[in-house]
């Protein structure tokens, strides 16, 4: 049995700032609680969340640790109480409020799925946000079914480049925009239907020329403000527009009759905030209906570059400078 250190190294800024303040610190090792699971961390998903937190933009929920990181994968080192004694030494990935960026963590159990055989750590790392985002919202709040066409912004991203992943196993056609010709390419390669250059075509005309006139049934937005009534153009009759990050502003005006007129929904979540048992209900619903696609090596994360734990200010620089496509990942050990 591996002895747990009393210290580990991790990166909890002491101020907020550009990428230069991700050093690792000295931080005492977490001690799991009542249902919870102590985690030898291998490798940690970085999210734009967590370069909002950096900025002082976007500070943790109440009671979550003030380590950055909100996914990661490694092996369960002790449980607390609740927890059976048997998952010491199981292979997890995990969605967490916090924490991450550290050789160790705790996670709530229920959060915490198994990695199979198929995935890398890395790989595993790389799921947790983005696969829990977009099966609530795009699955959950916006009912998408087999057959239906949807709109996902930000198609390159790692919400994008999932939610593509998920469509082509669900029988989703998924038209996707992007910021460039080669995002576009990509997007394609990894099995967009469509994939739209935001900055040379309108997104609205576009939509309309691919559905026939038609629209979609769901819009996936992360970018808000000016883009939501341009959304809204988008959608088919009873579409329901999804909002899940607000890039171009949080306030939008909306053509309220014309909502009423084609039965839209406008809806939208925040994860991060959401309780543990909640979290939990969808880890368990994702290990039922996506999982086995895990396992048998259908779905795996776009992975862009993985970065060591100590260069975290080269990892935050890509994600800012927005060239990447799919996940930037933390290594933070290597057994």
């Amino acid at each position: 049995m591996t002895t747990i250190p009393a210290a580990m190294l991790a990166i909890d800024p002491a101020d907020h700032g550009g990428p230069e303040v991700l050093r690792l610190e000295e931080r005492p090792v977490p001690q799991p609680g009542p249902g919870e699971l102590l985690i030898r961390v291998a490798a940690a998903g970085v999210n734009r969340p967590e370069v909002m937190q950096r900025q002082g933009k976007y500070p943790p929920p109440p009671g979550a640790p003030s380590i950055l990181g909100l996914e990661l994968s490694g092996t369960v080192m002790a449980v607390g109480d609740g927890v059976e004694p048997e998952r010491v030494g199981q292979p997890v990935c995990a969605l967490v409020a916090g924490g991450a960026y550290a050789e160790y963590a705790v996670a709530p159990a229920g959060q915490c799925l198994p990695v199979p055989a198929a995935l890398s750590m890395e790989e595993a790392a790389a799921i947790p946000e983005t696969l829990f985002t977009v099966w609530t919202n795009l699955f959950e709040r916006a009912y998408a079914v087999e057959g239906d066409s949807v709109l996902v912004h930000g198609g390159t991203s790692g919400i994008g480049t999932m939610a593509i992943a998920l469509g082509r196993i669900f029988g989703l056609t998924v038209i996707v925009t992007a910021g460039s010709d080669d995002k576009c390419a990509a997007a394609l390669r990894l099995g967009a239907a469509h994939a739209i250059n935001y900055k040379t075509e309108d997104f609205v005309e576009r939509v309309a020329a691919i559905t026939q006139g038609k629209g979609v049934q769901a819009v996936l937005d992360m970018v808000g403000g000016d883009y939501v009534p341009r959304n809204l153009q988008c959608l088919a009759e009873d579409g329901r527009h999804v909002s899940i990050a607000v890039q171009r502003g949080a306030t939008a005006t909306v053509p309220l009759f014309d909502i009423m007129r084609r039965r839209l929904t406008l809806t939208g979540s925040t994860l991060r905030q959401r309780s543990t048992a909640f979290k939990s209900l969808v880890a368990d619903e994702i290990h039922r209906s996506v999982w086995p696609h895990v396992e048998e090596g259908k779905l795996k994360p776009v992975i862009d570059a993985v970065f060591p734990i100590a260069d975290a200010a080269e990892a935050h620089r890509r994600m800012e400078a927005g060239d990447h496509v799919g996940k930037i990942v933390l290594r933070v050990r290597q057994d």
